[in-house]
């Protein structure tokens, strides 16, 4: 019999691996990195063309533009008829363009955005000024130095006339004065820099008002309290009519106006910007006092030589004060006054009783 063999097994033939498609390469980190590297390239492009598009829609003018620009918007809606502003020079400032231009004998330094769209007569200090809160409290850390007395105590009130404080100040110390009478010595005086003009406009309407107080005082000082008392209701624009109702002489306060303003250089400080204390023309009419009892801002009462930062603007606390600087107090000093602070600025409004620590200071 033919023998019968046994079929060998076949050998079992290796299977083949896969191969991986292409777009399983990039595992192990690789796909994140690409992805990363999309992302970045898709928010350039983004970017670059948010910048186009702002730049497209927001184009630079130019120092030339800028130059047109300022003086077209300064002479059709800032000057007027018949004085016109040139341009004395221009440079990039910043984001901004700075233009000064010449208005008059007048150099004036302005300010405009790079698109053209805003303009900014004067820059101005972003620095935050103390709070009246932090005013008070540095005032309540600091020693109050102790007022002397004397037989006739000496009163000075330092202001910038159009400072809201300082006239709600001089609102509460006029019921004070017509009570005192010629028991004191009083003294309205003026911080050596002024605040509220804008130099831009030419209008230096607190150095002007600062001029006509200080001569209705130097020439008919029995007439001051009359004129403030009609001047602090309404403030600019009465001034003449306010005159009239004190009886005060105008002619005699004009010519001492003039004279005045040349004598301390007021209209040649004020076109002079590099006098400037700060952003602000100075005002030197008493300016050795200034020195001397280290006034800083508007209002400053001194009281026999003594800065009295503690003292309430209503009428009563100031009454109180004064009265606390004689040797014999006068029966005077036993008047009834009212002990709800004035409002600052001009009106007759009031204020929570004894308000009042803000200043205007540079």
């Amino acid at each position: 019999m033919d023998e019968i063999k046994a079929e060998e097994p076949k050998a079992e033939e290796p299977k083949s691996e896969v191969a991986p498609k292409k777009w399983f390469k990039c595992c192990g980190g690789q796909c994140n990195k690409k992805n990363h590297i999309i992302a970045v390239i898709v928010i350039l492009a983004l970017i670059a063309g948010g910048v186009y598009y702002y730049k497209k829609k927001n184009p630079d003018i130019g120092i030339e533009g800028a130059k047109k620009t300022v003086t077209d918007f300064v002479n059709n809606n800032l000057l007027q008829p018949g004085t016109t502003a040139t341009v004395k020079s221009a440079a990039k400032a910043g984001d901004l363009y700075s233009v000064v231009i010449t208005v008059g004998s007048q150099d004036i330094t302005t300010y405009i955005t790079k698109d053209g769209k805003k303009f900014f007569p004067e820059a101005m200090d972003t620095t935050p000024a103390p709070s009246a809160a932090d005013q008070s409290k540095q005032q309540a850390a600091a020693p109050q130095q102790e007022i002397p007395k004397t037989a006739v105590p000496d009163v000075k009130l330092f202001v910038m006339s159009y400072c809201p404080f300082g006239t709600q100040m001089e609102k509460g110390i006029l019921p004070v004065l017509n009570t005192l009478g010629n028991k004191i010595k009083y003294t309205l005086e003026f911080v050596s820099y002024s605040m509220h003009n804008n130099k831009a406009t030419n209008d230096r309407k607190e150095l002007d008002e600062n001029l006509r107080q200080y001569c209705i005082q130097k020439n008919q000082p029995t007439k001051l309290n009359a004129y403030l008392t009609c001047f602090l209701k309404k403030g600019q624009g009465t001034e003449t009519s306010c005159m009239t109702v004190a009886g005060v002489n105008a002619t005699q306060i004009t010519t001492c106006m003039a004279q005045a303003d040349t004598q301390f250089n007021v209209t040649k400080d004020f076109n002079d910007q590099s006098t400037y204390q700060g952003n602000f023309p100075i005002f030197e009419v008493n300016k050795d006092d200034n020195v001397k009892y280290g006034v800083q801002g508007s209002p400053t009462l001194v009281i026999n030589g003594v800065a009295d930062s503690s003292v309430a603007r209503d009428s009563a606390s100031l009454l109180k004060a004064i009265c606390g600087a004689f040797n014999n107090p006068p029966k005077e000093c036993s008047a009834q006054l009212s002990s709800t602070a004035p409002a600052s600025g001009f009106g007759e409004g009031s204020a929570a009783a004894g308000a009042g620590s803000a200043s205007c200071g540079n």
